[in-house]
Parts: structure tokens; sequence; C-alpha cells
């Protein structure tokens, strides 16, 4: 009898603190969009200083490549005078869904997010509730 009461407690215990963890390494995960989108930033804008353009930037060879894919893949829109990066989720790594996007105002956006979880369009999301 007493046995089954501590498995029910565990089984509890378990039930309450599995979620938390996984938003936990979820929230751990992000890191590397926010980290890798601010990096391309500077690295934009160092190209643009040398070349007065954005066109050309994002490619291998060039001070601003886009970051290696890990638990997100990137991609370049660049125009002329203004450009977005953007990094979106890769679902078997644990980040799908998510969407997150800079460009040449430092204006950051989360444009998409897996169900449960807040989109933000001022900011990078930290957590479930959208907050930056």
């Amino acid at each position: 009898m007493e046995l089954m009461i501590v498995v029910a407690i565990v089984g509890i215990l378990a039930a309450v603190a599995y979620p938390s963890y996984r938003d936990y390494i979820t929230r751990g995960r992000l890191v590397e969009a926010r980290a890798n989108l601010s990096e391309m930033r500077v690295k934009l804008e160092q190209f643009y200083q040398d070349r007065r353009t954005y066109l050309g930037a994002c490619a291998n060879g060039t001070v601003a490549p886009l970051p290696s894919i890990e638990r997100f893949s990137y991609a370049c829109a660049l125009l002329a005078d203004s450009y977005v990066v953007t990094a979106t989720g890769i679902a078997a790594e644990g980040t799908g869904g998510f969407v997150f996007t800079i460009n040449e105002l430092n204006a950051r956006e989360t444009t998409g997010a897996p169900a449960g979880w807040a989109t933000n369009a001022g900011c990078w999301v930290r957590n479930k509730s959208g907050e930056c």
C-alpha cells in the first residue's frame, strides 16, 4: 500500500514537472536564433558600410554569410537599402513552428510560434506568453 502511494506521488510530480522542463529546454533552444540574428545584423551593417548596398550579402565568402543550420534554418531577403533575415525552426530539432525576423531598422519580430506559444510583432518571444 505504501509503495502504491509513493508511485502515485511520483507520478503526480512527474506530470507537473515534465511540461515545465520541456518548456525550459525549448526556451534554451531559442537562444540560438536570437544570437545568430543579432550577429547577422552586425555583419550586414558591416557589409553595407563597405559597399553601400546590401545586395550580395548573405553569400559565402562575404563578411555576412548565413549561419550554419543547427536548430534553425536562415534566409535573407535583400534589397539595395534594406533586408530581412529570417530564422525558421526545424521541427526535428525541437524548434518547429518558431519564426523570428530582423531587419535593417533592428525591428525584431516573432512571426510564427507553435501551438500554445504567443507571437509578438515587437520582439523575439522568450516564453509561452509572448513576453520579450
